[in-house]
């Protein structure tokens, strides 16, 4: 008699190494955005670790929306539902409205819960919101310090072996960030 294997329990925060065609999925999406919302967006950004060149990263592409007025998220919902987003209000940013492209057949790393898979995130906030300015300034500063960069990935790396849960993922990268935005504005003073 065969004993059975217990199933492999796969982490939902799987990394990919880079892959070249991120910015064009990016600019792809921010096009049908665009034409989707741009009536109400003063800019439309790739962020996340998608938007650096050559580190590993979760394959879903983030995507900061800034608003002129918070309040226009409402004219925004609509369509972006109407593109195949989903809005979960704040999702746990107070002032970010937060939207995510569903998908049926998610890669590896794009299903943080099961069954929902996900290719896109749109991170929606009024243009003057910190977390806006936070996600530009760090894709900035990672992008302009390639060592910078390569310590974060390995960071990543190293977390990604130590959790199996998104949230202690991301709050284990906090000091990081935190740092690398404390650098940037010095940088910039």
């Amino acid at each position: 008699m065969a004993l059975a294997m217990p199933p492999v329990r796969q982490s939902p925060i799987l990394l990919a190494d880079y892959d070249p065609r991120w910015p064009q999925m990016f600019e792809e999406e921010r096009q049908r955005l665009q034409q989707a919302i741009g009536r109400w967006t003063a800019a439309i950004e790739h962020v996340g670790s998608t938007a650096i060149p050559g580190i590993a990263a979760k394959p879903v592409i983030d995507i900061g929306v800034a608003l002129n007025d918070l309040h226009d998220a409402l004219w925004c919902i609509t369509p972006l539902v109407e593109i195949g987003y989903e809005c979960l209000g704040e999702y746990g940013i107070p002032g970010r409205i937060y939207f995510r492209r569903r998908t049926d057949t998610p890669l590896p790393g794009q299903s943080p819960d099961p069954g929902i898979g996900r290719t896109h995130q749109v991170h929606m906030y009024e243009r003057t919101h910190h977390q806006f300015a936070w996600h530009i300034t760090f894709r900035d500063y990672l992008r302009a310090n390639p060592d910078a960069a390569r310590e974060y990935e390995a960071l990543k790396r190293r977390l990604d072996i130590e959790h199996d849960d998104v949230e202690a993922y991301a709050d284990a990268k906090s000091d990081f960030v935190q740092e690398i935005l404390r650098r940037a504005n010095e940088g910039a003073g």
